[in-house]
């Protein structure tokens, strides 16, 4: 069975079927989804998802695209949504240099925050790092944190290493089926299948042959096989593994 580790399951791209694809996951090979907060409203989506359905789990978090509208406030509102009971982890936090919808210094500044909040937590951290890398991994390095994820990773053989290095998992998805993904691929070959997750961020990213669509996590399975081919090893080996790494870092 399949731990999904970051999907969107409370976008409105879903509005119309929403329960019927979550209450159908078990039948598809999906054990687990941990649904990600990415702002407020999000947050307290995720939760109330995890609170609704018995295999599903939540994070709360800002996602740098929010962070403009984060007041002291709602970091005090987070943080008490963070301590719910289903809650297994914080983020999505992080840089995204590639859109700034939030001014690169605002971002530097909540995220700074937002990771020593993390360790007051004892969560494990969603990271979030577009055009940003090196700024990202400097940032996580100099603060307390050392345990979580590097979702939708981007980076080179050398980052992943570095990252799990410092304790970090690798979140791998659908990019890794697409063509001309050699650099990603090479970090897949280098991590420690005991250190990669799998995740969709589903809708977005529906690994091939469905890239362009919806992306749902049952199409986990093609993210599987490819990973299962580049290690050299069968894609059963792949779900056993990532599943354990899932249970482990988010004490599911």
């Amino acid at each position: 069975m399949i731990i999904d580790t970051h999907t969107h399951y409370d976008n409105s791209r879903y509005d119309d079927d929403r329960h019927e694809i979550i209450t159908a996951l078990s039948k598809n090979g999906v054990d687990i989804i941990i649904n990600i907060g990415c702002d407020m409203k999000t947050s307290r989506a995720s939760v109330k998802l995890a609170e609704a359905y018995p295999h599903v789990y939540a994070t709360v978090g800002s996602h740098p695209h929010y962070v403009k509208e984060m007041t002291d406030d709602s970091l005090d509102v987070m943080t008490k949504l963070a301590k719910s009971k289903k809650v297994v982890g914080f983020g999505e936090i992080g840089l995204d240099f590639f859109h700034n919808h939030s001014p690169q210094e605002t971002q530097k500044y909540w995220f700074k925050r937002l990771l020593w909040l993390v360790n007051d937590l004892k969560l494990p951290a969603i990271i979030h790092s577009r055009d940003a890398n090196d700024e990202v991994f400097k940032m996580i390095k100099h603060s307390p944190v050392r345990s979580g994820v590097v979702h939708a990773f981007s980076g080179d053989a050398a980052l992943a290493s570095a990252y799990v290095d410092m304790g970090f998992h690798i979140g791998i998805g659908g990019v890794v089926t697409f063509k001309k993904t050699d650099m990603l691929q090479e970090a897949v070959a280098v991590t420690p299948l005991e250190k990669i997750l799998l995740e969709t961020d589903c809708p977005y990213l529906a690994p091939e042959p469905h890239r362009g669509k919806r992306n749902e996590s049952s199409y986990l399975t093609f993210v599987a096989e490819k990973i299962a081919k580049i290690k050299g090893v069968t894609a059963e080996a792949v779900y056993a593994q990532t599943n354990e790494n899932a249970r482990k870092l988010f004490g599911i």
